[in-house]
Order: structure tokens, then C-alpha cells, then sequence
């Protein structure tokens, strides 16, 4: 029995590379890898409402810019108390049009296969197992929008694109993406061939979900359908499928979150236009508008890969390294499931062209700041009331200030978001005896409360 089990293993390896290797028709039914065959479920998949999200830029991770790159540092990764990583792009990137020294990673030129840059499937295979042997899951970036002008299915599947008037295939409408043409999703072919590669991923590298790009301009029937079907794959174990968008109904197609852009801006403006942080009350009840239901959570953060090239890094958008890590608690804690920036949680502050390669110089590590990231994730990481919890506003238009409350437990969070020392003057309801959320040492609350140029406070009871 024993040589009978170890043909069919072998047989099953060889099905599930020869699908990896025939990625010129994409819509192949794929063969199930011994991965997912031989029962590999990762059993520390964390709940929606537990994800703290590390984003990685691979080009820019390590020195060789690639998936051993990754895997190398996943113990650092596990240690800032992250459960969920999330990779850019893995795909081979666009020639055709491409945009910067080595393309845009959002120019899918075959969506079955890796980046040789980055490495091999087997390098992928291995980082997601290594990954779930320190229990943090892998999603992928998807981009389901629009291709590279160079993939197959350009010459092979025309019909698959949007067109002009003159029948040629066109650039997203609106936009200056001139690296990518717009598919069509009126056609079932493309549709069915779409959700045929996101699922090549979960069979044959046991990735966790998606992170998936611009997904306002993907029609909701699409997802509805594609993460029905993904979900089917894993029957047993939840996949992680966040929408890099902000309508509400991507929640009724079967995502867990959506994105935090408003609150972002929000954030910016504060800062540079002197905006009060009461406006950051504002934003989360936009954000959170239109029929949210209570265990809905938005994604946010100080950084990604876009705006840190764009607009800056934390330093430079939010008053340095003591207003960076002060603005990341609250965008931590505020009703939300928060994402890090790979290099802003050791203060990295270069910005990270991820058209081209520039490795990040983890030799400047800033400890304090490190051990800062530490601290807030790891109270985030043990508080429900932070998670699942109802949000209520306290601001000033200095500091952001707001509880979150569950049946066992009160979190009230005070944030000085201004470069001068303030008085916060307490509500009647959140005077009283508290403890110092990471110290544990009483604190009382009186009618005022003196914060430090952007000192935060973090209590409970």
C-alpha cells in the first residue's frame, strides 16, 4: 500500500506542476495539488476581526528582492504580532507599455504563474507553509481589473476586453493606466477563466484570501460569484477576502473588509491643513454609513505601497516619529482592522519606488519605534473590546479620543495628534478609576487630563 500511496503522490505533484506550467490557456481546469489533497489547512487562521495586516513589497523586502526574501524574515514579522501577510503581486510582470524600470506590479502578464524575479512556485509553496507553521496566514494581491498588454489573453481571447469604437481594446476608462487594458465583464468565458486562476492559488500554493485591487470598478456579481466559489475550495476553514474599496455591498458579495481611503485623507488633512481630529469622527461615521452592519470592519493605516511613493511616509505626513506612532493608534484601534507597511513599523523613512528595486535597509532599525508597534499590537491582539467592540467619539480638535466597549470591557483612547502639549477635558461619563492598558498601573481620571505633544493614553476598566 505504502508504494501505491507514494505513485498516487507523485502522480498528483506531477498534475499540479504541469497546470502551473500550462498557463497559455488560462481557463484549464486545475488539477488539485498535494497540498490541498494531503489535508495542509492552516489551523491558526485567524477570525476576520483578529487580522493585524503586514503588506509586503517583495521587490523591495530583501536585498535579492524575492520570495526567499520574505521567508527569511518571517520571524520578524511574527514577532511585531502580525497573523495575516499580505503580497503584492506575485505575477510575471507586463513589457508591453510597462510604466517605471521594471513595470508595474498591477500589470498581470499571466495570472497562473510567478515572477521569476521573485522565483518559483515552490518558493511560494514554502513561504505560505513556513507562514502557517508560525500561524499567520498568506493572501494574495489580486487584480482582476485589467491585464498587462503582453498576457496571452490579449491575442488569444480579444473578445475578452472592452473595445472603443474602432474595435480596439482600451485602457481603464477614466484613467492614465496606459500600461493595462480594460477587461470585459459581460463575457462569461473571462469571467469563469478569472476565477479559474484565483483558485489555481488556493489549490496549489494554500494561499488564505485575497487582497484585491481596484475593486469599486469590478461589478459586484463578479465577486459575489468568484468568492462563493473560493470559499468552496477551503468548506472547512475561512478564507480573508478584502476589497480595496469603499461600497458597501462588497460586503454582501462576501468580503470582509473594505478600504480605509477616506480616513486616510482625513488623517492627511489634519495634519497638514490643521483640520481638528473631531474630523476624524467624521470620517468613521462616513466610512461607516449606508447599512454597515456591527461586525463589519474597515482596513486602515499610515502607510502602503501607494501613497508612501505619492504623498510620503508616516514621518512626513504625520509630524514625525512620535506623530506617526501616535496617528497609528488611532487608525490601530478606531473601529478597524489595521495594516502596517512593510518599514514603517522600524521607522523606515524612504520612500519605496515599487516600479523599480529598492531594498529596504533593515540595518537602520529604530528600536524604540519597533517596540512602540509591539506594544500597541500586542493590546490590540488581547482586547475584544478593541475588535468587536461598539465605537463612541470623545474628540477634541487636538486630541482623538473615543471608547471601544464590549460586555466585559471599556477602552478609552486619548491621542494627542498635535506637535504642543494640550488639557483634554473629560467627559462626565469617562471620569473615574481606569488601568494603564500596557503598564496595568491604576489611573485616575479627573476632569482634565494633560497630554504631552503627541502623547497617547491607552485605558481600561
Amino acid at each position: 500500500m505504502k508504494s501505491n500511496i507514494n505513485i498516487i503522490y507523485t502522480l498528483l505533484i506531477a498534475l499540479a506542476f504541469i497546470s502551473c506550467s500550462s498557463s497559455d490557456d488560462n481557463s484549464t481546469p486545475i488539477a488539485p495539488s498535494p497540498y490541498t489533497q494531503y489535508g495542509a489547512s492552516f489551523e491558526k487562521m485567524p477570525n476576520k476581526e483578529d487580522a493585524i495586516i503586514y503588506q509586503v513589497n517583495i521587490r523591495a523586502f530583501s536585498q535579492a528582492g524575492t520570495l526567499k526574501g520574505v521567508q527569511d524574515r518571517l520571524a520578524q514579522i511574527q514577532e511585531l504580532g502580525v497573523n495575516v501577510i499580505y503580497l503584492m503581486p506575485v505575477y510575471p510582470v507586463g513589457k508591453i507599455k510597462a510604466s517605471g524600470e521594471l513595470g508595474s506590479p498591477y500589470a498581470v502578464q499571466d495570472y497562473k504563474a510567478v515572477n521569476p524575479d521573485f522565483g518559483t512556485l515552490q518558493d511560494l509553496q514554502v513561504l505560505v507553509e513556513e507562514a502557517h507553521k508560525k500561524n499567520m496566514a498568506v493572501i494574495l494581491d489580486w487584480v482582476a481589473n485589467h491585464t498587462a498588454w503582453d498576457n496571452a489573453w490579449i491575442t488569444q481571447h480579444p473578445n475578452w476586453y472592452q473595445k472603443n469604437d474602432k474595435g480596439e481594446i482600451i485602457i481603464p476608462p477614466g484613467t492614465n493606466y496606459n500600461d493595462v487594458a480594460q477587461l470585459d465583464f459581460n463575457n462569461t468565458e473571462m469571467k469563469d477563466a478569472m476565477i479559474d486562476a484565483m483558485s489555481y492559488w488556493v489549490y496549489n500554493a494554500n494561499i488564505d484570501g485575497f487582497r484585491c485591487d481596484y475593486a469599486d470598478f469590478v461589478p459586484q456579481n463578479f465577486w459575489t460569484d468568484a468568492i462563493t466559489k473560493l470559499r468552496n475550495i477551503k468548506k472547512n476553514q475561512n478564507i480573508l477576502m478584502l476589497a480595496e474599496g469603499t461600497k458597501v455591498n462588497h460586503f454582501a458579495s462576501g468580503f470582509d473588509y473594505t478600504f480605509g481611503f477616506n480616513f486616510f485623507s482625513t488623517l492627511e488633512k489634519l495634519f497638514k491643513e490643521n483640520k481638528s481630529a473631531t474630523t476624524i469622527q467624521d470620517s468613521n461615521a462616513a466610512e461607516y454609513a449606508n447599512n454597515y452592519k456591527p461586525e463589519n470592519r474597515i482596513v486602515r493605516y499610515t502607510s502602503n505601497h501607494d501613497v508612501n511613493l505619492s504623498e510620503g511616509t508616516p514621518y512626513e505626513l504625520f509630524g514625525g516619529k512620535e506623530g506617526s506612532i501616535a496617528t497609528f493608534v488611532v487608525a490601530a484601534y478606531l473601529k478597524s482592522v489595521p495594516m502596517i507597511y512593510n518599514g514603517q513599523e522600524v521607522g523606515y523613512n524612504q520612500r519605496i519606488n515599487y516600479f523599480s528595486r529598492t531594498p529596504i535597509d533593515w540595518s537602520t532599525a529604530d528600536a524604540a519605534v519597533l517596540a512602540e508597534y509591539k506594544k500597541i499590537i500586542a493590546f490590540r491582539n488581547a482586547s475584544n473590546a478593541i475588535k468587536k467592540g461598539a465605537y463612541t467619539g470623545y474628540s477634541t480638535n487636538a486630541v482623538s479620543a473615543f471608547t471601544m466597549v464590549n460586555d466585559t470591557e471599556k477602552v478609552l483612547v486619548l491621542s494627542n495628534l498635535t506637535n504642543s502639549a494640550v488639557n483634554y477635558l473629560v467627559a462626565p461619563t469617562l471620569k473615574g478609576t481606569w488601568k494603564d492598558a500596557f503598564s496595568g498601573n491604576a489611573v485616575t481620571v479627573g476632569a482634565e487630563v494633560t497630554l504631552q505633544p503627541f502623547q497617547y493614553l491607552v485605558l481600561k476598566n
